[in-house]
C-alpha cells in the first residue's frame, strides 16, 4: 500500500506524460540540449573537445609546417596522416555524451579537410582495360615461403615485376621459380627486375648509399621502350636517441629524383620500396615529377605495410610520361612482411 501511495504522488512531469508540457529526454538527451545541472548550456561544454576537434583539423590541413628538427615528426606525421581522421569518430562519443552542441560543429572542421585530401582515395578510379601490368613487392629477405610469392607474383598476370629485398636462399628460389613465366631478368645488389619483355641498358642509380640498391633498366615493349627505376630507399627508423630517423633516407631520395628527372626517355615507370607515402615531404624530388598509380586509378588507399595489419602504403608503382594508369591495387599475402603492389597502364 505504501509503494502505490509514492506511486500516487510521483508527478505527471517526471513521469514524462505528455499533458505536462514536458517530453522525455530521449537518447543521450538529444531532446534536451538546454542547461545542464550544472548551469553549463549546450555551447560551453565540451570545449576541451572542440578545441582537440580543431587541432586534428590543424594537423591535416598544416601537416607540411610540422617541423622535422625534433625527431623528424613532421615525417612521421605525414607517413599516417589519414589516421589523423581517427579522431573524429574518438571524439564524437563524448561529444554526444556531453550534448556539446560546440564539439560537434567543431569536429566538422577534421570531417571537411580529411574528406577534401583523403575523400577522393575512397572511389573506384578504375577506367577500363590496359596495356600491360606490372608489379612491385619487398619480399623480405626473411621470406620463409618464397614459393608462395612466385605463385602470387604469377596469378597476378603482370608483365614486369620489380622485387626489393633479394637476398640468399629466398632469391635462388624466385629466380627458379619465375624462369619459366619471366625469360628477362636482371639483379642489382638487392632488387630485381623480371619481364617477359627483352631487358637492355642496365645501369646502377647511386642513391648513396655505398651499395646498390636502385638501377635503371630499358624495357622493350610491343609498342616501344619504357625507362623503367627500381628502387629500395633507405629503411626509416623510430630510435629513442634521434627520433624518426629519416636524414638517410632524404639523401637517396633527392639522388633517385634528379636521376629521374635526367631520363631521356618520355615513358618512365619507378617501382619501389621507398619507405615513405606520397605525403611524406621527404619523397618530394620524386611525387613533384610522378604521378601515383594509386591515387590515378586505385580504389581505397592501397594500404601495403606492414602486412598483418595495413596502415601506410609505402611501396609505390608511379610513372610520368605518355603512360595512363588504368587500375592499382595490392594482391594477396604471401611470406613477407609487405603486401605486393600492382598497376594496369596504357600507352597514351
Amino acid at each position: 500500500m505504501a509503494q502505490a501511495d509514492r506511486a500516487d504522488r510521483v508527478s505527471p512531469a517526471a513521469a514524462g506524460d505528455p499533458g505536462s508540457g514536458r517530453r522525455p529526454a530521449g537518447f543521450l538527451g538529444v531532446r534536451d540540449w538546454g542547461r545542464d545541472a550544472r548551469g553549463s548550456t549546450t555551447w560551453w561544454r565540451g570545449l576541451v573537445l572542440a578545441v582537440l576537434a580543431l587541432l586534428a583539423g590543424a594537423l591535416l590541413a598544416f601537416h607540411a609546417e610540422v617541423p622535422n628538427s625534433a625527431g623528424n615528426l613532421g615525417s612521421l606525421l605525414e607517413t599516417f596522416l589519414p589516421w589523423v581522421g581517427l579522431a573524429v569518430p574518438v571524439l564524437l562519443v563524448p561529444a554526444l555524451l556531453r550534448r556539446s552542441a560546440t564539439a560537434l560543429l567543431a569536429l566538422l572542421v577534421p570531417v571537411v579537410i580529411w574528406a577534401n585530401m583523403f575523400g577522393g582515395l575512397l572511389t573506384d578510379k578504375s577506367g577500363g582495360t590496359g596495356d600491360f601490368t606490372v608489379v612491385s613487392h619487398n619480399v623480405a629477405a626473411a621470406n620463409t615461403d618464397p614459393q608462395s610469392t612466385v605463385r602470387m607474383l604469377e596469378k597476378s598476370g603482370a608483365q614486369i615485376v620489380a622485387l626489393q629485398e633479394l637476398a640468399g636462399r629466398p632469391m635462388r628460389a624466385l629466380e627458379s621459380g619465375l624462369a619459366a613465366s619471366y625469360p628477362y631478368h636482371v639483379v642489382e645488389g638487392t632488387v630485381g627486375l623480371w619481364s617477359k619483355y627483352p631487358i637492355g641498358d642496365v645501369s646502377v642509380v647511386d642513391i648513396k648509399m655505398g651499395w646498390t640498391r636502385a638501377f635503371r633498366a630499358e624495357v622493350t615493349t610491343p609498342k616501344g621502350p619504357l625507362a623503367v627505376y627500381v628502387a629500395h630507399l633507405p629503411s626509416v627508423r623510430l630510435k629513442a636517441e634521434g627520433g624518426f630517423t629519416v636524414n638517410q633516407r632524404d639523401v637517396s631520395a633527392q639522388a633517385l629524383g634528379d636521376a629521374v628527372e635526367a631520363e631521356p626517355l618520355k615513358k618512365v615507370l619507378l617501382l619501389g620500396d621507398l619507405n615513405g607515402t606520397m605525403n611524406d615531404r621527404s619523397l618530394a624530388p620524386i611525387t613533384s615529377q610522378m604521378r601515383s598509380a594509386q591515387g590515378a586509378a586505385g580504389d581505397g588507399f592501397g594500404f601495403s605495410w606492414p602486412a598483418s595489419l595495413p596502415m601506410a602504403r609505402i611501396d609505390q608503382i608511379m610513372s610520368k610520361g605518355g603512360l595512363e594508369p588504368t587500375d592499382s591495387r595490392t594482391l594477396e599475402r604471401d611470406g613477407s612482411d609487405h603486401l605486393a603492389v600492382a598497376a594496369t597502364y596504357r600507352y597514351r
